[in-house]
Formats: structure tokens, sequence, C-alpha cells
């Protein structure tokens, strides 16, 4: 049987609001994401879906609103203690608890304290809570047993923080994905493309590849800041498929097994090799903006 297997595209970067709107917009019942974050206890909180519309293209947005009330600075420690006293499934626990280790310790090594120290201020937020875990539970309500993810665009410039204006990408987003060597892309975007929640979620649970599938459901996560392209994560859902030849190679042996012989000067193939993710970057756009930093999603 073959395996269901889920891409992101993430030309535009990726936040944790966006791969989760991505997966919402593909076809995950926005009810079934409310009735398992409902297991945690914790609570002040509402989940807003909405369509959106950029540059010709729909999808969705997705927001977490906070209601206003105080929230405790979440450590390590109470983050698995929240856990813990859900009955999600097995996988989603272990899947969210690996990220919020690794983000955990992402942070204690930028600020040179130790993993009981980090308190995750933006991303020990409402919102990197619902994201985190809402991320693990659509993967396994939807079926997916394998994530894979595309290169990265980081932009660029400074973002708002905790603890005050830090470079882009912020030094947690990138310690994270220098851990796994995840390929990054060259591009002149001003902003932070890529939050630690977005880091946190595909170093720790994704592929950095775009692997052989057939293409089943597709969904458009946005984002609410407006670059000269549309500013959104596309997640392709579909089946494996197993032991297929890559690239120029299955070509060419496609061709040979048809019999073809291409003797020198005969014919040649005028094949063009679109970029991967069907996006140039190279905007030469400035915004000469800052962008706040807010739960760890200035890029929303």
């Amino acid at each position: 049987m073959s395996k269901r297997i889920a891409y992101f595209d993430c030309f535009s970067g990726a936040s944790g609001d966006m791969l989760l709107a991505a997966l919402l917009d593909a076809g995950l019942p926005l009810d079934d994401l409310r009735a398992d974050l409902a297991q945690m206890p914790v609570q002040g909180y509402e989940l807003k879906l909405e369509p959106a519309r950029q540059h010709g293209i729909t999808g969705s947005h997705f927001d977490v609103i906070d209601l206003g009330q105080e929230r405790p600075a979440r450590n390590l420690s109470l983050i698995r203690k929240i856990l813990a006293h859900t009955a999600l499934p097995e996988p989603v626990l272990a899947n969210a608890l690996r990220v919020f280790t690794r983000l955990g310790q992402a942070e204690a090594r930028v600020h040179g304290v130790g993993l009981d120290e980090i308190h995750f201020h933006e991303v020990g937020a409402i919102d990197a809570l619902v994201d985190i875990v809402g991320f693990c539970s659509a993967i396994e309500r939807l079926g997916i047993a394998a994530v894979y993810a595309s290169a990265l665009p980081l932009g660029s410039g400074v973002v708002r923080t905790e603890h005050g204006l830090l470079p882009v990408p912020a030094p947690a987003t990138l310690a994270l994905l220098a851990e796994v060597g995840a390929p990054v892309l060259s591009d002149e975007a001003r902003g932070e493309l890529v939050t630690p929640t977005g880091a946190a979620l595909l170093s720790t649970l994704a592929t950095f590849e775009r692997p052989a599938m057939r293409v089943q459901q597709v969904g458009y996560g946005f984002g609410t800041k407006e670059f000269p392209w549309p500013n959104m994560v596309r997640v392709w859902i579909g089946e494996e498929i197993e032991n297929a030849p890559r690239g120029p190679r299955a070509l060419a042996e496609h061709a040979h097994a048809h019999g073809h012989t291409h003797a020198e000067g005969e014919h040649t193939h005028g094949h063009e090799h679109p970029h991967e993710h069907g996006h140039d970057h190279s905007h030469g756009h400035e915004h000469p903006h800052t962008h706040e930093h807010e739960h760890g999603h200035s890029h929303e």
C-alpha cells in the first residue's frame, strides 16, 4: 500500500500559522482541529479560519485570537504537563514534545542558559501551542506518514523580539535549521520569512527534498504581510511513488527503453527546467520596515 505523504512548498518561507492554514485549506475540517486542541487544559483563545486571496490566488488564512488573559511563562516542564493531560494519540504528543524540546534547546544555546531556564517568551504563547500541537494533530488526522519540505528563503533585516531587535533570520531559527543542515535559498526579501515555530516544525518533522508522488490534494496557507509575490505556503498531499527514478535520469531511461538513439547533430531536446518552486527570488524589492515579532509569528 502506498504511503501518504505531504510536501510543503515554502517559496515564501514558513510560519506555524501558515503551515497549519495550508493543511486546513487542503481539507482538514476546522471542527476536528478545534476538538483536538480543546483537550489541552488551556483556555482563553479562539481559532479563526478565513478565505484569503493574494495576487489572484485563493486559499486560507488561519489565526489564533488570544482573548487577553494573562499567560504564564511556560518552560518545557509546563509544556510537558499540558500535553500529558490530553487524550491525543501518542504520535501527536510525541511529535509535539519533540518540536518543543528542539525549540527550547535552540533558544538555550543561543542565550547561553540551561534548558530549564528557557521560558519560550514569544514562542511559549498560546498561538505557538496551537500551531505546534495543531500541526502534529493535523498530520495524524490526514493520515500523513511522512513530511517533506522545500528549501527555505529566510529574508533579511531585523525583527523585534522579547530580547529587542535581532537579525533575520532570528538566532533560534538559524540554530534549528543549521542543526539539520536545512537547505536555504538566496533571496533579497526584507523581513522575516521563516519564524522560530515554522523552523522548529519543519526541521524536526520534515525531510528537505521534493519526493516523487501522486498529488491528490493541494492547500494554500497565507500570511497577512504583503510582498510582490503571494505570501503563502503551498502543501501537496498524495501518495508516495516508491523507487521512482529521479529527474533527467528518468527521462533518459524512458527514451532508451523505447529504443531511441540520438546521433550527434541528429536533434536536440529544448527542455526547460523551471525553478523548483515556481518563483524567482531575485526581486530587488526593498521593504525598509521592521516587523513586529509577536509570539514568534512576525511573518504573519
